[in-house]
């Protein structure tokens, strides 16, 4: 037998993920080996396995996002994820900082055609 490739997400990264969640009452962790959020059949954020997380942004915050930080695509197989934006790590385990983000990725998604 050969070793598992299994990969667990690192736990901090999850956890911020989590307390990140648990601060809106309107949203939900969905996902068990892949954490993400949806809204009407959008999804607006998603933990990686690596612990990286993607967020969904319209395109003016899509710019300001990245303005401000340092950050790229979100790839996830070898694909990059339309409207999504890479949050650096130092963001992401920064709730209070993180929050604003989320709350603007949720809006964007809730303002989607429902699927």
């Amino acid at each position: 037998m050969g070793k598992s490739t299994k990969v667990e997400i690192p736990e901090q990264q999850l956890a911020a993920f989590d307390r990140l969640v648990e601060r809106f009452d309107d949203i939900e962790r969905k996902g068990k080996t892949a954490p993400y959020t949806s809204v009407n059949g959008h999804m607006f954020s998603l933990l990686a396995k690596d612990g990286t997380l993607g967020i969904r942004l319209d395109k003016a915050d899509q710019a300001d996002f990245r303005g401000q930080y340092d950050s790229g695509d979100f790839v996830q197989y070898g694909a990059v994820m339309r409207d999504y934006v890479r949050v650096p790590k130092s963001l992401q385990l920064d709730i209070d900082a993180m929050a604003p983000w989320f709350a603007k990725a949720h809006a964007f998604a809730s303002s989607l055609k429902p699927k």
